[in-house]
């Protein structure tokens, strides 16, 4: 059964605490606050990390629901949570035209197209909205992928997340941010820190500055 004939079939319930009325509600919203810091030793030599709220509660119910659960209209407010949030990275910027470059972590493809596409991408357009409505220049750069030969990560300890990944996260042939631009990467998991250690690398060895990278959630 399709999520639009259960929503006609079961009242709508918050994903975070189960009331009715609202998918997403204010009380769940707050869970994503500002960036708080994330340290792990994948990405120690990188760039600075930060997460909007820890891997537990209404915040890795509402992740879980738009990643893995199809409920894809939840792409908005949590775009529009990362959006208020990126003023407040201290080492995130915009570059010299005042446009907030953003990558989003990529998927792989075979689970992206049982997602309904990349659920990053849809993300970070939601967010380059959010930063639209609030003044900034804002786009998304998706010039990241993974090669199929990538597997899926989940139950892998940091070592084979990082094997994984190994020259397996690649450039796309799309437009990318001018050469030396400020870039962001979008995450929605910080876990062992792998994903966004073979990004940086990709994207520094492109001639991007990687200021930061920011996830909705981290363990």
């Amino acid at each position: 059964m399709t999520t639009k004939l259960l929503d006609l079939v079961l009242p709508v319930r918050c994903v975070g605490c189960r009331t009715n009325g609202r998918l997403w509600c204010e009380s769940c919203a707050g869970e994503f606050g500002g960036p708080t810091p994330v340290r792990r030793p994948a990405i120690a030599a990188g760039p600075p990390a930060y997460a909007l709220a820890g891997y537990r509660g209404p915040a890795r119910d509402a992740v879980l629901a738009y990643k893995e659960r199809g409920r894809r209209e939840l792409a908005e407010p949590l775009g529009a949570a990362v959006a208020r949030a990126l003023p407040w990275v201290p080492e995130a910027r915009p570059g010299p035209d005042g446009v907030w470059w953003l990558v989003p972590a990529p998927s792989r493809r075979r689970t992206s197209r049982l997602r309904g596409g990349e659920h990053m991408t849809n993300l970070a357009r939601w967010c380059a909205a959010g930063l639209a409505r609030a003044g900034h220049g804002a786009a998304v750069a998706p010039m990241l992928e993974l090669a199929p030969a990538a597997a899926d990560s989940v139950g892998l300890d940091p070592a084979a997340r990082a094997a994984n990944l190994a020259g397996r996260v690649r450039l796309r042939p799309r437009a990318s941010p001018p050469r030396r631009s400020p870039v962001v990467l979008l995450d929605d998991v910080i876990t062992t820190g792998a994903t966004a250690a073979a990004c940086h690398r990709v994207l520094t060895e492109a001639g991007m500055e990687v200021t930061a990278v920011v996830a909705l959630t981290a363990t």
